[in-house]
């Protein structure tokens, strides 16, 4: 069974902004793009740093690890550069009125 969290308002992170939520015991690097949302396992694989702390690559819809610069799918989590070479967990993200909701297992 899957958990929902309400994480915050839509209008509380910009596009091409990112930030750490808990979500049903897990953190959670949100990301949003324009009006699409993004929820990503917030460790790095590579390293254990906080991704939510990188810069949101809106083109090419990534995430990069401000720590040795790996960028990571916001759709799938997997890596697109090194030095990672594992993927990060990702997670549903729903919007209902004003409320964006992270859904984890």
């Amino acid at each position: 069974m899957s958990g929902r969290t309400v994480v915050c308002k839509r209008d509380e992170l910009a596009s091409g902004e990112a930030r750490r939520v808990e979500a049903g015991g897990v953190t959670v690097a949100l990301v949003r793009i324009g009006e699409d949302f993004y929820a990503l396992g917030d460790r790095c694989s590579h390293e254990d740093y906080s991704l939510s702390e990188g810069e949101v690559w809106a083109d090419e819809c990534e995430l990069e690890c401000p720590r040795h610069g790996s960028t990571f799918d916001l759709k799938t989590g997997e890596p697109c550069s090194l030095p990672a070479t594992s993927s990060v967990p990702v997670y549903g993200v729903e919007v209902e009125g004003d409320d964006v909701i992270v859904v984890t297992p």
